[in-house]
């Protein structure tokens, strides 16, 4: 089996399962692992060196080879050639990769295990190591990190080059943090939370103020100015907040 290949896979196997990046210069335990692997229905990619791990993982430095694409889960030897496997995880989060990562290794005291931990690694599995038990990780730490996304995702609020942080009560646009004041930042929220819903201006209050506000619905327009000061590249032509005449506000 090659380097950087895909390993073979049975033509029944379950697809679907994420892209496993296999790190181990040992052929007969590359080849038995991506097999498993294989059969179990992952896709699988491997590398027996830790430089040529680090190009899938982040494309080479002059740009030559790009990194291979959506790799789920990162299995890791830290005895490779060159490179070893710690250094390989520390450039990995270094470089801002979020990879689950299982660190396989003969060293087996707690102290092996604990500097492993702490250079990026999520799971550490001591050699020799049963399949069942490795496939079971894998699976463990995919569905950990699955459902951390799906947190995250559901705490940031997306529209075109505007993201809404909920709980950092933070927004940014194209990248760059925009100080909002809270009701700016609640009126924002609202509006991002349902694009093209138009909002008129008694139900924005009754959601920011509270049904109890007893101030002129006017306040609503101060504040949209405020806001598309901040957001917009032209406030009197509004790429993002909208006025619909006669109805109230959208966003897009």
């Amino acid at each position: 089996m090659g380097s950087l290949t895909t390993a073979p896979a049975p033509s029944d196997i379950r697809i679907g399962l994420g892209k496993v990046l296999l790190v181990e210069d040992e052929a007969l335990i590359r080849e038995t692992v991506a097999l498993s692997l294989a059969d179990e229905g992952f896709e699988v990619f491997v590398a027996d060196n830790g430089q040529k791990a680090l190009e899938m993982l982040v494309g080479s430095p002059d740009r030559k080879k790009e990194a291979t694409a959506d790799i789920s889960l990162v299995i890791l030897d830290l005895m490779l050639p060159g490179m070893n496997g710690l250094d390989l995880c520390r450039l990995v989060r270094h470089q801002g990769m979020d990879v689950p990562i299982l660190i396989l290794s003969a060293k087996g005291t707690e102290t092996d295990r604990v500097v492993g931990l702490e250079v990026g690694a999520d799971d550490y599995l001591t050699k020799p190591f049963g399949m069942r038990e490795l496939i079971a990780r894998c699976r463990a730490l995919l569905r950990r990190y699955q459902s951390t996304a799906q947190l995250e995702d559901k705490s940031i609020l997306k529209f075109e080059d505007i993201a809404l942080h909920t709980e950092q009560c933070q927004v940014f646009l194209s990248e760059i943090e925009v100080n909002l004041s809270p009701k700016e930042f609640k009126i924002l929220e609202l509006l991002i939370s349902q694009p093209k819903r138009v909002w008129s201006r008694d139900q924005i209050i009754d959601h920011v103020w509270g049904y109890d506000f007893m101030g002129d619905n006017k306040t609503v327009d101060v504040h949209v100015r405020w806001i598309r000061e901040k957001i917009e590249a032209d406030p009197s032509q509004p790429k993002y907040l909208k006025t619909v005449r006669g109805f109230g506000y959208r966003l897009g």
